[in-house]
């Protein structure tokens, strides 16, 4: 995980999910993105480890006007949300495990 971003704030309305208590992963995808389906797993293994860790997936298609609001290229693209929905983190690309539970120090 990498890059913080300008403190822009999503809420769970946005998101179409409830936001974690402690923070929220939030992963950018597409249909036919093969590294989108292994970010899946990574990202539910790690919410399921972490207590108070949601993870949202977002089909980038049908949501393109928060795609384009938060400049979102490449899937999978990854928002790492702090309690009160704030981007703190960003990744593209697959992230590693160790790399995401990393990023979430940040958040919680």
């Amino acid at each position: 995980m990498r890059g913080r971003d300008d403190g822009k704030r999503l809420e769970a309305a946005e998101l179409g999910a409830r936001l974690g208590e402690r923070a929220t992963l939030v992963q950018f995808s597409t249909a036919f993105c093969a590294p989108c389906r292994a970010t899946r797993r990574v990202l539910g293994e790690v919410a399921g480890m972490v207590p108070g860790v949601a993870h949202v997936e977002i089909d980038a298609e049908a949501r393109l006007e928060l795609v384009r609001r938060l400049g979102i290229l490449r899937t999978p693209t990854v928002l790492v949300l702090d309690a009160d929905g704030r981007v703190v983190q960003r990744a593209v690309g697959q992230p590693r495990k160790a790399d995401v539970i990393a990023a979430l120090g940040e958040a919680v």
